[in-house]
C-alpha cells in the first residue's frame, strides 16, 4: 500500500481545487477593491459624471469699469458606447443644420486617437461647441431620440469695449502641449492664448466641478443622484482688477486710427499702466467663437503685423528724448554743470549740426528747450573724455561703461522683470565689446560714437521704456516696474532707484517744462497743467523719420507720465506730441475741451510703407 501509486490523488486534487478557489477570491478582490474599472463601467450604464465648467473670472479698469464679462454657450457631447441603441441619426443631424457627411467627419475626428488622445467610448465626447440657445433648443425637446446625447453649458468671453485686445488677450481651445503640460486640461477646454488671459490663466479659470446624473435602463436622464450629494460644485475664476483706465486706452487707440505706432500712459509714482496702445489693432470680440480661427489667420497675415505689440516688442532709436538721460548723466558724472555752455552754429555746426539756429552759446535749459543737437555732443564728448583715455584707451572706455551703467539705470537696455506684461524686447544700450570688435580697444573714441549723445546710432529704446524713462525723470530719480495688475503696486521688489542727484532731475523737469511753454512742444500746452515732455524726430533708413514725443504732468507731484511713437510720420512736434498733450488733458481734467487737435489726430490716415507694397 505504500508504494501505491495513486495514493496521493486525494491530495492533488483538493490541492488544485484550493488553488482554484484562491485564484477566483483573488480576481474578485482585485475586481471588487482594487480595480474599480468594472465598478465604473457598471455604474456608468445608471449614472453619468459631467464636468461642470467654472465660469472665467471677470477683468475690472481702474475705476470698476467692468472690461471682460462671460456669455452662455453649450456643446453637444456623446457617448458612442450608448449610441448603439436606437440612435436617430437622421434628425440629430436636422436639429443641427448639418448633413450626414459632415456628421460622418466629425464622428471620424473624434475617433482619431491621435488628434484626440482621450478618446474612450465610454466618455462624453464633444461632438459641436460654441453652440447658441436657440441651436440646442430642438435637441433637448428630442433627446429621448438620443441616447448617449449630452447638452453641456460653458462660456465665452464677451467684451463691454472694442479696446485694449493686445492687453486683455483672447481665450481659445487648448493645444496638445496645454493637454502634455497640465492635467487640468481636457480635449476641448479652453484656456487663455495670450494677454493677460495667458498670464492670469490659473486666477481666471477656476476650478472644474462634476454633476453626477442618474440614467435609467434606456439612458435617459432621472435627475441628479442621491439629490447631488455626490456632486462638486465648480469654483469661479478669481475676478482681475486692472490699473488699466479705459477711457484713456480709448482715447489712446483712436487718437492712432489710421496710423502705425503706440502709446503708452503710467502713473509715475506706482508703475501702474494707464494705457497701453498698439496700432493696428482689432476689436476683442472678432477672437470669440467660431469665427476665431478664420479672423485670427486674417490678422496673422495682414501685412501691417497688428498681432504684433509694438508698446512692448518694437524697438527704436529714442532721439531727442534721450538728451534728457543725457542731461542727468553727464550732471552726475561730472561732464557739465548746471552753468556750462557751449556753441552752436545751427545746422553749419560740425561733427553734429543744430537742425535750427538758435542763439549761442546756450545754456543746458535752453538746449533741453530748444533740443540743440552740438550741446549734446559736446557734453557727452567731455564726460567720457574726463579722465583724459589711458594707457590702451582703457579710461575712456571705463568712462563709457560708467555712461552705459547709467543710462540703464533708467530701465532701458533690459526687459522689465517681475511684471505681468507679455513678451517684450529688451532694447539696446551697446557693450563696450560691440565697438572692440568693430574697432580695435584702442581704435573707437567719442567722435567715434558721437550719435549716442543725441539718442540715435546703436541705442534702441520700446514705447514702454520711454514711457518708464518719462516716469524716472518725473518721480526725481526712481521708477517702479510698469504693471497692470494692481495687486503688484504693492511689491517692493518694483522699485528702482538711479542713485542720482534729485537736483538734476529737478534742473531737466524745468527744461522740459521749457519745452512746453516756448520750445517745440508749445503748441499743444495747457497752462494750468504744468506740462512737461520732448520731442523727438528719429532717423528712419527704411522712409519717413519717425515721430516720438514722453512727457509728463504736473510738473511737481506728476500724475500721468505718456510716450508716443508714431512711425513715419515725421515730426515728434506734428504728430506724437498733441497725442500726448491729450492724454494728459484726458487723465487730468476727465474731459478734452480742444476738439480741433482731436478731431486731426483721430481722423487723419498716415501712410506706411507696409501699406505701399
Amino acid at each position: 500500500m505504500t508504494n501505491d501509486p495513486y495514493s496521493r490523488r486525494p491530495f492533488i486534487i483538493m490541492g488544485s481545487v484550493v488553488i482554484v478557489v484562491l485564484v477566483f477570491i483573488a480576481r474578485l478582490f482585485w475586481l471588487q477593491i482594487i480595480d474599480q474599472s468594472q465598478k465604473q463601467k457598471a455604474d456608468n450604464n445608471a449614472l453619468l459624471r459631467q464636468v461642470v465648467y467654472p465660469s472665467r473670472g471677470l477683468i475690472y479698469d481702474r475705476n470698476g469699469e467692468l472690461l471682460v464679462i462671460n456669455q452662455p454657450i453649450y456643446e453637444v457631447t456623446l457617448i458612442f458606447q450608448e449610441m448603439r441603441h436606437g440612435f436617430d441619426t437622421v434628425a440629430f443631424c436636422q436639429c443641427l443644420n448639418i448633413d450626414r457627411e459632415e456628421f460622418d467627419q466629425r464622428i471620424a475626428a473624434i475617433r482619431d486617437k491621435k488628434r484626440n488622445r482621450g478618446f474612450s467610448t465610454y466618455t462624453p465626447q464633444i461632438f459641436m461647441a460654441q453652440l447658441g440657445k436657440e441651436d440646442v433648443a430642438s435637441l433637448r425637446e428630442t433627446s429621448y431620440k438620443y441616447p448617449g446625447m449630452g447638452i453641456r453649458k460653458r462660456t465665452l468671453r464677451g467684451y463691454n469695449y472694442p479696446y485694449a485686445a493686445h492687453i486683455l488677450g483672447s481665450v481659445g481651445e487648448v493645444s496638445q502641449a496645454d493637454l502634455d503640460r497640465d492635467v487640468y486640461y481636457q480635449a476641448g477646454d479652453y484656456s487663455g492664448r495670450d494677454g493677460l488671459e495667458r498670464t492670469y490663466e490659473k486666477r481666471l479659470r477656476g476650478e472644474k466641478g462634476v454633476e453626477v446624473i442618474m440614467r435609467d435602463s434606456r439612458g435617459r436622464i432621472q435627475g441628479s443622484y442621491h439629490d447631488g450629494a455626490e456632486d462638486v460644485e465648480a469654483v469661479t475664476g478669481t475676478d482681475l482688477h486692472l490699473s488699466l483706465d479705459i477711457h484713456l486706452q480709448a482715447l489712446a487707440e483712436q487718437c492712432l486710427q489710421g496710423k502705425v505706432g503706440s502709446v503708452v500712459a503710467l502713473e509715475p509714482a506706482t508703475g501702474e499702466i494707464l494705457a497701453l496702445a498698439s496700432s493696428p489693432t482689432w476689436n476683442p470680440e472678432i477672437l470669440v467663437g467660431k469665427q476665431r480661427s478664420t479672423q485670427y489667420n486674417r490678422l496673422l497675415n495682414d501685412p501691417t503685423k497688428p498681432l504684433f505689440n509694438r508698446a512692448l516688442q518694437a524697438t527704436y532709436p529714442p532721439g531727442s528724448t534721450f538728451k534728457t538721460i543725457q542731461s542727468v548723466v553727464c550732471l552726475q558724472e561730472g561732464g557739465i554743470t548746471p552753468q556750462t555752455k557751449y556753441p552752436c552754429s545751427g545746422p553749419g555746426s560740425s561733427p553734429i549740426k543744430c537742425t535750427h539756429h538758435h542763439g549761442s552759446p546756450v545754456s543746458l535749459l535752453n538746449a533741453i528747450e530748444q533740443s540743440c543737437n552740438p550741446y549734446f555732443w559736446c557734453a557727452f564728448r567731455d564726460m567720457l573724455q574726463k579722465d583724459g583715455y589711458g594707457d590702451d584707451n582703457a579710461v575712456f572706455r571705463k568712462r563709457y561703461n560708467l555712461w552705459r551703467n547709467d543710462v540703464m539705470k533708467f530701465g532701458l537696455g533690459q526687459r522689465f522683470k517681475n511684471t505681468d506684461l507679455g513678451e517684450q524686447a529688451a532694447g539696446k544700450i551697446p557693450y563696450e565689446r560691440e565697438y572692440n570688435r568693430t574697432y580695435g580697444e584702442k581704435g573707437w573714441k567719442a567722435i567715434t560714437i558721437r550719435s549716442l549723445s543725441i539718442g540715435q546710432g546703436e541705442v534702441l529704446v520700446t514705447p514702454l521704456q520711454l514711457a518708464n524713462q518719462a516716469a524716472t525723470l518725473a518721480n526725481r530719480g526712481y521708477y517702479i516696474t510698469p504693471h497692470l495688475n494692481t495687486e503688484l503696486t504693492s511689491n517692493p521688489d518694483l522699485r528702482h532707484v538711479t542713485g542720482m542727484d534729485t537736483t538734476w532731475f529737478s534742473i531737466v523737469a524745468q527744461g522740459m517744462h521749457q519745452v512746453m511753454t516756448h520750445g517745440t512742444g508749445r503748441w499743444y500746452n495747457i497752462d494750468s497743467l504744468q506740462m512737461c515732455g520732448k520731442t523727438g524726430t528719429v532717423q528712419n533708413p527704411h522712409g519717413k523719420d519717425h515721430a516720438i514725443f514722453i512727457g509728463f504732468a504736473p510738473m511737481d507731484a506728476p500724475k500721468i507720465a505718456v510716450a508716443v511713437v508714431v512711425e513715419n510720420a515725421g515730426f515728434g512736434a506734428t504728430w506724437a506730441a498733441p497725442v500726448a498733450s491729450l492724454m494728459m488733458e484726458q487723465y487730468l481734467t476727465d474731459t478734452i475741451r480742444r476738439k480741433n487737435i482731436y478731431n486731426k489726430m483721430v481722423n487723419t490716415v498716415l501712410e506706411h510703407p507696409s501699406e505701399q507694397q
